[in-house]
């Protein structure tokens, strides 16, 4: 589970329920000199991707001239954060095939999702989302593209 912050309220709600009126209360067995007082200074704000791409730097100087076999051919890409919550939502998971390797209907319901948003954004009358290997998914485009315009030739 991703870290999702809490409003004033539910903050309310976990201090009393561990027996804490405030905050400081809370952490009044941490010294006052030790405890921050103002914002840290730290750059940004980043977009996920910048975050993403700072971290890669920081890993790439503690591991430096090795090299990473996992994947099996699946190359690195963009994906971002919310994909994991959006995918392991309730409604996407089905009990009747828990033993597959994939989500299962939830996999296609997601995909489904993700191809009408995509048409509703772009305004094109397809998109295509259920492909895992990128040749496959370029050779269906363009035999597809070829099919519906009539045309020979891809750019």
């Amino acid at each position: 589970m991703r870290y999702l912050p809490k409003s004033p309220v539910e903050r309310q709600e976990m201090l009393a329920a561990i027996g804490a009126k405030s905050i400081d209360e809370l952490f009044s067995s941490i010294p006052e000199k030790y405890r921050l007082r103002e914002a840290l200074q730290i750059p940004g704000p980043y977009s996920e991707a910048e975050v993403i791409q700072y971290f890669k730097q920081r890993a790439a100087e503690n591991a430096a001239g090795f090299a990473s076999f996992l994947g099996a051919g699946v190359y690195n890409h963009q994906r971002s954060v919310v994909t994991d919550t959006v995918i392991q939502r309730g409604e996407f998971l089905t009990s009747y095939t828990p033993y597959q390797a994939e989500i299962s209907q939830g996999t296609l319901q997601a995909i489904f999702e993700f191809q009408t948003l995509m048409c509703q954004l772009t305004g094109q009358d397809v998109a295509n989302a259920s492909m895992y290997d990128g040749s496959t998914a370029t050779t269906e485009a363009v035999l597809m593209a070829e099919r519906l315009t009539g045309r020979q030739r891809v750019l």
